[in-house]
């Protein structure tokens, strides 16, 4: 599909919203203006290409506001947002030694998603992930040690056979897509969208933040994050931990995302390697 330029998207749906724009911030990957809309602060956000978050306020439409940024509008590409204030990220917590505190929050987040089952038609399932392993494999080279993509992509496909209770998830649940607004609390931006059963979500935050990759290389720091997780949501920690080291793996070979610099594979492959020794394989 053609994508048309984000610039005439985000002027097209100013005028259909009604938007009065304050400002306008570009990014690699959207076109952000920030504004008022019906006598309340809003974001427009618009996609620059068709990607993961391309279905993003559909997604925010079906979880209303259960842990998530409520969307007011929608359209592929292109949601309107309430404006979250002063919108930090939880990345902080991690970063100035409150981790086990930033731990806790993903937690409640997790909870209150958990709390309703919403229905999304077309979204896409953990075992579609299954066939990147290997179309991907060599992303990678000479940075892993022997044998973890082999270890990563049986783990998954197991994990993948062997889910029970799936659900609709955030799918990319890390401390940067967690934001503080000073009325609501903590809650989560940006979805992906994915069937899986809940000891997945876990995983994005496991390998992250990625400004802390000392932490990240820490076995302990692994243990203690699941410790939380265990007791707060009463996940099966193990299983969990499964899932979070073959997708730390998958996701350092990924390309890196169209518009992004960052190059995520050394933080990514650290805290996979951290995960290695409590596999018990």
């Amino acid at each position: 599909m053609t994508v048309r330029p984000a610039a005439d998207r985000l002027e097209e749906h100013v005028r259909l919203w009604d938007v009065t724009v304050e400002a306008i911030k570009e990014t690699e990957t959207s076109l952000m203006a920030f504004g008022a809309c019906r006598n309340q602060r809003v974001v427009l956000k618009v996609s620059r290409y068709e990607g993961e978050e391309w279905r993003c306020g559909e997604l925010l439409t079906a979880f209303n506001g259960r842990g998530l940024v409520r969307a007011l509008e929608y359209r592929d590409g292109i949601v309107l947002l309430e404006r979250l204030a002063p919108g930090n990220d939880l990345s902080v917590r991690s970063l100035n030694t409150r981790d086990d505190e930033a731990t806790e929050i993903i937690a409640e987040i997790i909870g209150r998603m958990s709390s309703i089952r919403p229905s999304v038609k077309g979204i896409k399932s953990a075992s579609d992930f299954i066939s990147e392993f290997q179309k991907y494999r060599h992303g990678c080279d000479d940075l892993m040690p022997a044998g973890m993509i082999d270890q990563a992509e049986r783990i998954f496909s197991q994990l993948c056979d062997s889910q029970a209770d799936l659900r609709l998830l955030h799918g990319d649940l890390h401390h940067y897509n967690v934001l503080f607004d000073s009325q609501r609390g903590w809650v989560a931006i940006d979805p992906w969208g994915l069937w899986a059963e809940i000891e997945y979500e876990v995983g994005a935050s496991l390998r992250n933040p990625i400004d802390a990759p000392d932490l990240l290389a820490k076995s302990e720091t692994v243990v203690r994050r699941l410790r939380i997780y265990e007791q707060r949501l009463g996940i099966d920690a193990h299983r969990a931990l499964r899932w979070a080291f073959s997708q730390a793996v998958l996701a350092a070979l990924w390309p890196t995302e169209e518009g992004v610099g960052t190059d995520m594979r050394a933080p990514f492959i650290a805290a996979a390697t951290a995960m290695m020794p409590l596999l018990g394989e």
